[in-house]
């Protein structure tokens, strides 16, 4: 591959546009091509990003030879079908969370991704962030000892889409976004710490989902707010592992908790900044990590540490070979494994083994 991957984007919608606007700040990207179902929009924002090429069909975009990469910016029901097109046209594929509607979708995609060898990420923001490299440096390095138990914990005190302000009616849909509070917020938190964890076996899940508080009546009928504001789970993982979930789009409480982890020698809050709990001899104590000391002196230290700064960068480096690809995509099918125990334990009423999980999820991928 030359030293810039050319890169087509499909969807111009609000989050296209936010990929593109960081593609612009990355010499590595060289986008050369739109997609979007409204052409007149994909139009538009080619000529304002200067993006020489705009496609009404996004199979039009992957016939061309001179694309490496896309980026699949759409709505989560579309993520399986266009990526799977693109891997069978010959392109690696940069992905918008969650990884896609259903379990046996995300399953799909990644089996695709490792039958064509083909590079698939997902976007992971969390993955990415100082505190999480430096929780994954101390635990890696043995300082919590023997890891045993998590918390993946999101927070919106009213912040659920559409029906308080924020976004669209696309977002609380269930046909178009399968999940609510879980895939918008809950899929970087579940992400950060099954990657701290290791990314170990899902074993089993029960779960609960919630839809309880007042909402504006107008905005939930247009909206057809179909989804969880809340979501709740507790995961059985390989290892003795539990993991225990929290995410919430609206909910009577404040945002004081965190996501954390807890091992046999000492405990880490992935608060900004992180906050570390051990002892010394027969006396505890909690330290409040430094970050902006750590970050800047890896960063300039650590000659592959700028290749970890965003999902983006990560994803050019990797696919001009500067450093191995993040296993964001085995991160990201063994949390849509999770999601969909919730939502089954939800119907069910118990606990699923994953392999139940596997067996009753269906398809929620639209046609294209």
């Amino acid at each position: 591959m030359s030293q810039r991957v050319n890169i087509g984007v499909i969807g111009v919608g609000m989050i296209g546009k936010s990929h593109l606007k960081r593609y612009q700040d990355l010499p590595d990207a060289n986008v050369v091509a739109v997609a979007d179902l409204n052409e007149a929009e994909a139009k538009r924002v080619a000529a304002e990003f200067k993006v020489p090429d705009a496609y009404a069909d996004f199979r039009a975009l992957l016939k061309r030879d001179d694309i490496q990469a896309v980026d699949v910016c759409l709505h989560n029901n579309l993520h399986a079908p266009v990526t799977i097109a693109a891997f069978e046209a010959g392109k690696h594929v940069y992905c918008e969370k969650p990884m896609a509607g259903s379990y046996v979708d995300a399953k799909a995609m990644y089996d695709a991704a490792q039958k064509t060898g083909k590079k698939l990420q997902i976007q992971m923001n969390t993955l990415y962030d100082p505190e999480h490299k430096i929780a994954r440096r101390l635990i890696k390095e043995g300082h919590l000892g023997k890891v045993y138990y998590a918390r993946s914990f999101g927070f919106r005190r009213r912040g659920r889409p559409w029906v308080d302000g924020y976004g669209t009616p696309a977002f609380v849909n269930k046909q178009i976004a399968a999940g609510g509070a879980l895939f918008d917020m809950g899929i970087y938190h579940m992400a950060q710490v099954m990657d701290l964890l290791g990314n170990p076996d899902v074993l089993a899940v029960s779960g609960a989902t919630y839809q309880e508080l007042d909402m504006y009546a107008d905005r939930a009928k247009s909206g057809n707010f179909s989804v969880e504001e809340m979501g709740l789970g507790h995961v059985r993982l390989k290892g003795g592992l539990t993991l225990v979930v929290e995410e919430s789009w609206a909910v009577h409480y404040d945002g004081s908790e965190h996501s954390k982890i807890l091992g046999s020698k000492g405990g880490i809050k992935l608060s900004k900044p992180p906050v570390l709990y051990s002892k010394i001899g027969d006396v505890e104590y909690k330290a409040e990590i430094e970050l902006g000391h750590v970050d800047t002196r890896w960063r300039k230290c650590e000659s592959d540490y700028e290749h970890y700064d965003s999902n983006e960068k990560h994803w050019l480096a990797a696919l001009l070979g500067k450093v191995e690809l993040y296993p964001t995509a085995a991160i990201a099918k063994n949390v849509a494994l999770i999601s969909e125990g919730i939502y089954l334990s939800q119907e069910q009423n118990r606990e699923l083994q994953a392999g139940e999980i596997l067996e009753r999820s269906k398809s929620t991928a639209l046609k294209v």
